[in-house]
C-alpha cells in the first residue's frame, strides 16, 4: 500500500457526488447495525499516513518519516518514533516485546521496544517494504515488498543490527497487504495481477494463485478464520468475498473509491475508503452476505484499525489540499499541516 494519500485519484472531484443513499442500510438478520461517527481527536503533526494498527488500546499510525503511538483511551500521544524514510505499516509481536515498522523508502524494517518505544535497530528487507503482518502460525514477521515482488520473512528475535531474513518468497507480482490463517497459509493481494497468492509458510513458497474475479487492483484483505472467508477490497469499487479453501468467489459488493483497508470482526466485514465512506457487510452464513450499512466518514479516511470486538473503529485522516495542476486523472492531494486526526466510529 504505497502512500496513496498523495496519489488518490480524483477524491475532490468525486467527494461531492458521493451519494450514500445509493447504499441504504438494510434490515439485516440479527442485531441491527447502526455505526456512527462518534468522536474525533486531533493530534496534528507532519506527513501523510498509511496503515493503522491497534494493540491493547494503543494505536500505531505511520506518518511517512515517523510513526505515532497513541493511547486511544486518553486520546493522547504516547510516543513518536522517528527515523523512517517512507513508513507504511506496523506489526506487533507481544511475546518478543517488539514492534516492526516497514519502511518502503529504505527497503528496511525498523524494530522498536514495545515498552519504551525506543528504536532497537533496522534490518534490510527489499525494495518498497510496504504491508507488514505478524503470522502467529509460522512465528514470523512478514513484509510485502511491492517493487521487489517479494514476501520477506523475519524471526521476531532477529538481530536488530545486521540480522538477515529467515526466508524470501518470489510472489510474481506487486504485493499489497496480506492476511494469515495462522495455520500455515498466508494470503497476499497481488495488485498488478488482480489475484491472491497463497503462500505455504512452512515451505515458504507460493502454492496457488486465485483471480479476484470482478475485483481489480486488490489492496486491503482480511479474513474470517472460522468460516475461511477472505474479504478483499479492490480499487474498482468492489469488496470481494473469497473462499480461502479454493479461491471461489462467494459474493461481491459495491464500495466507495480508494479502498485501502478491510477488517472482519464478529460477523461483520468493514471496508474503509478514501472517498469518505465505510461499507459494512454482514456474514449471515459462509455463503450468504448482505449489505448492512454505508457510513459517511471523511475525505481521506482510507485506512483503519478495528478493536477485537468490532465495536470501536479508528480511521486516520486530515484536511487535504489539491495544488495547481491536480486533475481527476492525476490529483496530488497534500495534507494540511497540523490537521491530522483520528475519527472514532462506534455503535
Amino acid at each position: 500500500m504505497k502512500n496513496y494519500l498523495f496519489r488518490l485519484l480524483g477524491l475532490a472531484m468525486i467527494a461531492a457526488s458521493l451519494t450514500l443513499s445509493a447504499y441504504p442500510s438494510l434490515a439485516a438478520e440479527g442485531v441491527p447495525v447502526d455505526y456512527k461517527l462518534a468522536a474525533t481527536f486531533k493530534l496534528g503533526g507532519e506527513g501523510g499516513w498509511d496503515y493503522a494498527t491497534l494493540h491493547h488500546g494503543v494505536l500505531y499510525v505511520t506518518r511517512t518519516t515517523h510513526t505515532m503511538v497513541i493511547n486511544v483511551f486518553t486520546e493522547r500521544l504516547i510516543a513518536d518514533i522517528g527515523g523512517q524514510v517512507r513508513s507504511h505499516g506496523v506489526a506487533i509481536v507481544p511475546d518478543a516485546r517488539r514492534g516492526f515498522i516497514s519502511d518502503g523508502g529504505s527497503g528496511s524494517v525498523q524494530i522498536f521496544d514495545l515498552k519504551t518505544q525506543a528504536t532497537l535497530g533496522k534490518v534490510a528487507a527489499a525494495a518498497d517494504a510496504d504491508g507488514i503482518i505478524y503470522d502467529r502460525g509460522s512465528n514470523r514477521v512478514l513484509v510485502m515488498c511491492g517493487d521487489a515482488h517479494r514476501l520477506v520473512a523475519f524471526a521476531p528475535d532477529v538481530n536488530p543490527n545486521g540480522g538477515t531474513p529467515a526466508a524470501s518468497v518470489d510472489l510474481g507480482g506487486a504485493p499489497e497487504f496480506a492476511v494469515a490463517d495462522e495455520n500455515g497459509k498466508v494470503f497476499v493481494n497481488i495488485a498488478d495481477k488482480d489475484e491472491v497468492a497463497v503462500v505455504d509458510t512452512k515451505q515458504m513458497r507460493v502454492i496457488a494463485r486465485w483471480p479476484t474475479g470482478p475485483g481489480t487492483r486488490p489492496t486491503g484483505i482480511s479474513m474470517d478464520r472460522g468460516t475461511h472467508r477472505l474479504f478483499i477490497g479492490c480499487r474498482n469499487n468492489k469488496l470481494v468475498v473469497m473462499n480461502a479453501a479454493d479461491g471461489t468467489i462467494v459474493a461481491n459488493f459495491p464500495i466507495g473509491a480508494f479502498v485501502d483497508a478491510t477488517a472482519f470482526r464478529d460477523g461483520l466485514a468493514f471496508a474503509s475508503c478514501g472517498d469518505g465512506s465505510l461499507t459494512i457487510i454482514r456474514e449471515v452464513s459462509p455463503d450468504k452476505f448482505e449489505l448492512a450499512q454505508v457510513l459517511k466518514t471523511e475525505l481521506g479516511a482510507r485506512t483503519m484499525a478495528v478493536d477485537p470486538t468490532g465495536v470501536m473503529i479508528y480511521l486516520p485522516t486530515a484536511d487535504l489540499t489539491f495544488p495547481p495542476g491536480s486533475t481527476p486523472a492525476h490529483p496530488r492531494p497534500v495534507p494540511v499541516p497540523e490537521t491530522f486526526r483520528i475519527l472514532v466510529v462506534t455503535q
